[in-house]
């Protein structure tokens, strides 16, 4: 008799993609100063794999990243007050309001 499942939730059990994809976008335009590319994806995932044994998955990981990885991108160039507002993108996310995927409620009653 099974008397316990277990889920891998975020976008499985509700939206967090989505989440992490618009604001890698809002700070490839925020670097628009600094490159006219789009390396920050690419160098983004790089430095993320490199760091997932450190900083595990999730926000703060990402946000470790992808600091690191603007530092990078923009060969030490990057302000302050870019960096800061990546930092409130990030908290932004950690504020971000869970929407639970269709079906879900009832599919967990069950």
């Amino acid at each position: 008799m099974i008397h316990t499942i277990a889920f891998d939730a975020d976008d499985t059990l509700w939206v967090n993609e989505t989440i992490f994809t618009s604001t890698r976008e809002k700070i490839e335009a925020l670097l628009g100063k600094y490159v006219t590319d789009k390396s920050l994806e690419k160098t983004l995932y790089d430095t993320e794999i490199k760091n997932l044994n450190i900083f595990g998955y999730g926000i703060k990981g990402f946000m470790l990243s992808t600091i690191e990885t603007c530092i990078e991108i923009t060969k030490g160039q990057i302000d302050g007050e870019t960096i800061q507002q990546i930092i409130d993108l990030g908290k932004d996310m950690l504020h971000h309001p869970v929407e639970i995927l269709p079906g879900i409620k009832e599919a967990v009653k069950s």
